[in-house]
């Protein structure tokens, strides 16, 4: 088994909500800093998830498209050595003129792809959409990201078109490059609950896997949330189309955060009210787990993706906003675990140290401009983007040694009983 890398990526995500914009790149600086790629190169990592998004590049006609941000970001990477996973999509819905639930939405995102690959004939890896079940939760479920819907049907054709998007986006590629790698992208979330509400997490621990079983052809008649699909609104022909795309990810990416598990608790005073909610039926909280039962950890999940697919797997963001010790724990807990499983015989090929120069608002989901910054690997907040404890063990980490840093012989604050 090839050795385990360690790669980087950059928050790229362009969110609408209403006819507002949310650019990462332009809040944290990146666009307008080419020689952010020398730092990059700076931390050993080899492979960086990069974007080249479609409503930074075409955001009208794609015979118009403005292409030269991404010639001379991705040139800089061939100069540099390190080799791109370019993104197409992230959290985004496109250009004005289309979204997450506009028919048209695949074949335009399609034509865009090919248009990427016949530019860039040497990139080989892909992610057409950056986690299309969370950005399908996000845009059509929860109401927080343009089109705001709140129901089952919009989440369910978000996600539909999001996952036949990918599909043809592949194929327009492939066409160029038949070698090119999809890789995948996913939320690595597990739910718990009070005893009352075991059901519904159960159908949040099956649904957290829907977008890969679309691409894997594995909705069929049999599927657990066929008929929820059903009752959304989608057709057998829509589902079935699936079956025989063979669009099968060649790596699976799993994103994982200390807020990706959730508990349900139907003791609503418990918790804040911004917490409440419910399915129609009951009303719960839907909490961190971290604050209330703990997590159970990369490890056990990424052995649940493994034995659900058999495709190998990378750990595509690894992050948390916190202090710099914290986050320095965060990381190096996660590689760790990856060397476990790895020991255990699952392919785990890589771990993503997530993001190169910080995000802002994720606190808010990006629904709100305030403003607030949680740097990565590199801060911002300096007249140069300035190297933190991350990137230095991510340096460390790329070139095979573990990180000597004092504050790795505590335990992060998601394992104390004060959390």
């Amino acid at each position: 088994m090839p050795s385990l890398e360690m790669w980087v990526g950059i928050e790229c995500t362009v969110n609408r909500v209403g006819d507002l914009y949310f650019d990462q790149l332009v809040r944290t600086g990146h666009h307008d800093r080419i020689e952010d790629l020398d730092l990059i190169a700076w931390t050993g990592a080899r492979r960086v998830r990069y974007p080249v998004l479609w409503e930074r590049t075409a955001r009208g006609e794609l015979a118009h498209a403005d292409w030269s941000w991404p010639d001379a970001r991705l040139a800089r990477l061939q100069e540099l050595g390190i080799d791109p996973i370019a993104g197409l999509l992230h959290h985004g819905s496109g250009p004005a003129h289309t979204s997450l639930v506009d028919e048209a939405m695949p074949d335009l995102l399609a034509a865009y792809a090919g248009a990427v690959a016949h530019r860039y004939p040497w990139l080989t890896a892909y992610t057409p959409i950056n986690e299309p079940l969370t950005t399908a939760r996000f845009s059509g479920l929860y109401g927080h990201w343009y089109p705001h819907g709140r129901d089952d049907r919009t989440f369910a054709r978000a996600l539909i078109l999001q996952c036949r998007a990918i599909v043809l986006a592949m194929r327009a590629i492939r066409a160029v490059r038949p070698d090119a790698q999809l890789i995948s992208t996913e939320d690595l979330g597990f739910c718990r609950s009070t005893p009352s509400l075991a059901y519904q997490a159960e159908f949040e621990n099956e649904r957290r896997w829907l977008s890969l079983d679309l691409l894997c052809g594995r909705v069929d008649a049999t599927h657990p949330l066929r008929e929820y699909l059903h009752r959304a609104g989608m057709t057998d022909a829509e589902l079935d189309w699936f079956l025989d795309a063979n669009c099968r990810p060649d790596v699976i990416g799993v994103n994982y955060y200390v807020t990706s598990e959730r508990f349900l608790d139907a003791e609503l005073d418990r918790h804040p009210i911004v917490s409440h909610g419910g399915n129609g039926f009951d009303r719960y909280a839907d909490v961190e787990a971290v604050r209330t039962c703990g997590i159970t950890g990369l490890a056990p999940l990424v052995r649940e993706a493994y034995a659900r697919y058999g495709i190998p797997i990378a750990v595509t963001e690894a992050h948390l906003a916190s202090t710099r010790e914290e986050q320095l724990r965060w990381l190096v807990e996660i590689y760790d675990s990856a060397l476990a499983l790895r020991e255990l015989g699952i392919p785990v090929i890589a771990v993503t140290a997530w993001s190169a120069f910080g995000a802002f608002d994720w606190h808010c989901l990006v629904t709100r401009a305030e403003g607030r910054y949680e740097p990565g690997l590199f801060d911002i907040r300096s007249p140069r983007p300035r190297a933190t404890a991350v990137a230095r063990a991510v340096r460390s980490l790329a070139s095979g040694r573990r990180p000597d840093h004092p504050v790795l012989s505590g335990r992060g604050w998601w394992h104390r009983s004060a959390r």
